[in-house]
């Protein structure tokens, strides 16, 4: 059988799709390394319990008592 040298409009839309299906697992695959690679279980980085204490009283989460309290047993 032969259908000529057209490859149809069906032929041409599952082709985009196919582009665009692969184009989007790229692009999925670069965000996930992007986001585990800032995460800090994945990057290995440590922080010391006096950094902690600090981010703690810096975001509000304990008053100034508590942050010397903790800062004096820390150090």
């Amino acid at each position: 059988m032969w259908y000529g040298d057209n490859l149809g409009i069906g032929m041409w839309l599952m082709m985009s799709f196919m582009v665009v299906f692969w184009v989007g697992i790229a692009a999925l695959v670069v965000w996930l390394i992007t986001r585990a690679t800032k995460c800090n279980s994945f990057v290995g980085e440590q922080r010391t319990p006096l950094e902690i204490v600090r981010e703690r009283y810096a975001k509000g989460e304990i008053s100034k008592e508590e942050f010397e309290e903790l800062r004096k047993n820390l150090v």
